[in-house]
C-alpha cells in the first residue's frame, strides 16, 4: 500500500450558522486539497459549532424558557443526514478526490433528537458511514442523545482501515478495543478538548494501537460567538474557550505534525503503512501481545 498524505483541519465555525460554516469548510477543503491530501479530518461538531460555555438555561431540576429558545436555535442549525449539507460535503470530497471525515450535530429526521455524529465521505462523492457518539460527556447530555453502538465499525478503504471515536469516547477502553479488534490502521479522534492531558491521550492511543492517530479540534475564541451569545456564557468563562491542539502522531508516539494552537490552519503528514508493521514488532494489542486465553472480547462476535 503506497504512502499518502493526510490532513487535520483546525477551523473555527461561524457559530450557530450552518450555512456560513459549511461555506468556510469548503474553503478549507480546497486549501487541504492543494497539499494533495487524500484524507481530511475536521473537528467534533464543527457544524454548527461546539457550544462551550453555554448552559441552555439549565440547573439540576430546572429549565428556563430562554434556554429552550437557545436549544431551538441550535437545533435549527443542526443538519439532517442525508440532507443538502451532506450532499455538498460529498460533492467536495469527489472534487478533491479525498476522504472527508467531519463532526456535525445531526438532527434525527424522525425523533428530532440531536446527535454528536461523525460523517465519512468517499472520493467517489458518497456518504459511506455515520457514527453517533456513544456517551455525551457531562452537560453535553442536555444537547445530544446517545448513539446505540451499531455504527462502531472500521472502514476498509484503499488507504487502509480507517475509523475513530469522538472526543471522550476515546477514554472508553472497550470502545477503543472494538476498533482494535477490527484491525484499525488510521485512527481518527475529533474533539473539543484542548488540554495537555488530551495530547497525552492521543500519544497513548498511538502507542497502544500502533496506528497513525489524527486528532482535530476547533479553534474558538469568545469573539467567535454572536454578541447575544457572548452575554449568555458562564460567568468567568475564559476569553479563549478552545485553543486548538490538532495533531498527527506516528504509531510509536512521535508527533509528525503539530500540535497547532491559537489559530486556524491545516496540518499534513505522510501516512506510510510500513511504519505500522515496524511498530508492531514489539507490541500488537490484538496479536502477539494479546492474551485471548486470559482476556476475552465478544463485541465483534455479537455484532
Amino acid at each position: 500500500m503506497s504512502p499518502f498524505r493526510a490532513s487535520v483541519v483546525q477551523v473555527a465555525p461561524v457559530f450557530f450558522d450552518r450555512s456560513k460554516t459549511l461555506q468556510k469548510i469548503g474553503e478549507f477543503i480546497h486549501q487541504a486539497a492543494r497539499e494533495d491530501s487524500r484524507l481530511m479530518l475536521f473537528p467534533e461538531v464543527i457544524i454548527p459549532g461546539y457550544p462551550r460555555g453555554l448552559i441552555f438555561g439549565t440547573a439540576v431540576g430546572g429549565r428556563t424558557p430562554e434556554g429552550r429558545e437557545l436549544f431551538l436555535r441550535y437545533w435549527e442549525n443542526a443538519i439532517e443526514v442525508p440532507g443538502p449539507e451532506a450532499d455538498q460535503l460529498a460533492k467536495w470530497a469527489k472534487e478533491a478526490n479525498t476522504y472527508i471525515v467531519i463532526g456535525v450535530t445531526e438532527k434525527d429526521t424522525i425523533s428530532d433528537t440531536l446527535y454528536c455524529s461523525l460523517l465519512y465521505f468517499s472520493p467517489e462523492g458518497k456518504l459511506i458511514h455515520r457514527h453517533r457518539k456513544l456517551k455525551p460527556t457531562a452537560a453535553e447530555r442536555i444537547i445530544w442523545g446517545e448513539g446505540d453502538g451499531s455504527d462502531l465499525q472500521v472502514l476498509t478503504t484503499p488507504l487502509g482501515k480507517i475509523g475513530g471515536l469522538v472526543c471522550w469516547e476515546n477514554y472508553m477502553p472497550l470502545a477503543r478495543t472494538a476498533l482494535y479488534e477490527q484491525g484499525i490502521e488510521v485512527y481518527l479522534a475529533p474533539t473539543a478538548d484542548c488540554r495537555d492531558s488530551w495530547q497525552a491521550t492521543l500519544t497513548h492511543i498511538a502507542c497502544e494501537s500502533r496506528c497513525f492517530v489524527l486528532g482535530c479540534n476547533q479553534f474558538l475564541t469568545k469573539e467567535h460567538y454572536p454578541a447575544d451569545l457572548q452575554k449568555q456564557l458562564v460567568e468567568g468563562h475564559p476569553s479563549l474557550p478552545s485553543s486548538g491542539g490538532s495533531v498527527i502522531i506516528h504509531p510509536l508516539g512521535k508527533v509528525l505534525a503539530g500540535p497547532l494552537y491559537d489559530k486556524e490552519g491545516v496540518l499534513t503528514a505522510e501516512i506510510d503503512h510500513r511504519e505500522i508493521v515496524k511498530s508492531k514488532m514489539d507490541f500488537d494489542v490484538i496479536g502477539h501481545y494479546a492474551r485471548p486465553d486470559v482476556f476475552g472480547f465478544e463485541w465483534i462476535k455479537k455484532k
